[in-house]
């Protein structure tokens, strides 16, 4: 008999059907002969209980096995029961199953389980990462974070655009930012013998890179790691009209701070024919149907984090997803950030025109100034990547971030340049190696269009979602500095 997932025994009838439970043991209780197991299986928040009453135990139980069985079991065991699944008498769940036959799978010591039933904190949890999923906290975010990556999808394709795979390792680098792993099958032992016999000590620092022969580098030039696949993802957005990516995308970036992490997931679309106006409109359409998603498919699991990990969630996303966003130009967002600040607001960082703004801002603008989710656009052009569009005053690019409240920053985007000579412009301006970029200016060479796109940081939305402070506890395995345990 097939084992029949917890999340569907609750909401079955309880009609005394004979069902089989697979899970792990969350607790076990004996009183006065009744005996109560509380057991997951992770496809929901609840557990289902089994029981066993040894003054009256059901007429298929057998009852030497179930004795012989529950010996062996205590939190984390792993078992297989089959029992009757009938209406349960206790209050909060509807149904139970009483048990007719068990087989504990596997045991677990309780003097060596590191989950225990006291309390946990987030750091402890986070060196036992591969268990960590079976705890309440990291169950119901790896539920949601599935549900969310399903909705990401389903977005997409109902709106005709074609799922693309871009590549993880790359030649390029999208962002300029210059914090890439880089991908080599070249021995970091044998290139440090060959400095010291060249005597590198002397040796000028702008010329170390000469004992490097990339040439006899797997890829026979320096490569790396992809920081996002966007500019693969104009090149067939130019041809399928839209596109979206969702894969992992990598920053070498020395960040000890709980909004970074050096392996995360990116959603980015790419739309052929869209100003940045249509960027916009989809952006939000994007940000409510997630929202409305998650607070539909994962009730049980938000109501977990309303109530443990952030009170007021629930009305937060839903107070999000029913929201007007706000649009306001950079310059006007900047002007209203400097009024605050000389009528008294405390900031870190010194609003100015010309500034990144930084997170506190964004917060300030999305919880004091306009309570609720705000799109700033028109940023100055020295502060953005090379392929946004120039707007006509020459000192500002047609991009956008939408910023929501508790976190900031949810979602950056813009319209891409698709003048030849303007992009070229750019990219010399900010000197960078063209030979890494002929086949991206192709496209403004060959039948360029008005295009348009944004990129969502996949646990930035779930962390959002969740409302966990540390974005390492919303990725199964983290990746940052002197973290690649597992």
């Amino acid at each position: 008999m097939v084992p029949v997932l917890i999340k569907d025994l609750l909401t079955s009838k309880p009609d005394g059907q004979t069902v089989k439970v697979c899970g792990w043991v969350r607790s076990v209780r004996d009183s006065k002969g009744l005996v109560f197991i509380q057991v997951n299986d992770g496809s929901c928040f609840s557990n289902i209980q089994l029981t066993f009453d040894r003054s009256n135990p059901s007429n298929n139980a057998d009852v030497n096995n179930i004795e012989e069985e529950l010996k062996k079991l205590n939190t984390g065991a792993s078992i297989r029961a089959e029992g009757a699944l009938i209406e349960s008498p206790a209050s909060g769940q509807a149904v139970e199953v009483t048990l007719e036959k068990m087989e504990c799978l596997g045991q677990c010591n309780p003097d060596e389980y590191p989950l225990q039933k006291n309390k946990m904190s987030m750091e402890y949890l986070r060196d036992v990462a591969h268990l960590r999923a079976r705890t309440n906290t990291f169950g119901a975010v790896y539920r949601i974070r599935n549900q969310m990556a399903f909705a990401i999808h389903s977005f997409f394709q109902e709106r005709g655009f074609q799922y693309i795979n871009a590549p993880e390792i790359t030649c390029s680098d999208c962002e300029g930012a210059g914090e890439m792993f880089q991908v080599t099958t070249l021995s970091m032992e044998k290139i440090a013998e060959m400095g010291v016999k060249a005597g590198i000590g002397g040796m000028k620092i702008e010329d170390a890179h000469k004992i490097v022969d990339y040439s006899k580098d797997f890829f026979g030039k320096k490569a790396n790691l992809t920081v996002s696949g966007q500019l693969e993802a104009e090149t067939l957005a130019t041809a399928l009209s839209r596109v979206y990516t969702f894969g992992p995308t990598f920053r070498a970036e020395n960040s000890n701070t709980p909004r970074h992490l050096a392996e995360f997931w990116m959603c980015e679309p790419e739309m052929a024919f869209y100003d940045l106006e249509d960027d916009m409109d989809i952006q939000e359409e994007f940000v409510k149907y997630l929202l409305n998603w998650a607070l539909t498919k994962c009730r049980e699991d938000l109501e977990f984090f309303d109530k443990r990990i952030q009170p007021g969630l629930i009305e937060s996303l839903t107070k999000v997803a029913n929201a007007k966003f706000v649009r306001i130009s950079y310059t006007d967002a900047i002007a209203k950030l400097e009024e605050a600040a000389a009528n008294g607001a405390k900031f870190e960082f010194k609003p100015y025109w010309g500034c990144d703004i930084a997170t506190e801002h964004e917060r300030y603008l999305t919880e004091k100034i306009f309570d609720g989710p705000v799109m700033v656009f028109n940023y100055p052009k020295e502060i953005k990547s090379f392929y946004m569009k120039l707007n006509e005053d020459k000192k500002t690019v047609k991009a956008v971030d939408v910023l929501v409240p508790g976190i900031g920053e949810l979602i950056g985007g813009s319209e891409r340049e698709e003048d030849y000579d303007k992009l070229l412009a750019a990219c010399k301006e900010r000197n960078m190696d063209m030979s890494n970029y002929e086949w991206y200016l192709d496209l403004r060479r060959f039948g360029t269009v008005p295009h348009s796109g944004f990129g969502l940081g996949f646990e930035r939305l779930i962390r959002y979602i969740t409302g966990m402070e540390n974005i390492r506890d919303v990725i199964p395995y983290p990746r940052a500095p002197k973290l690649a345990d597992f």
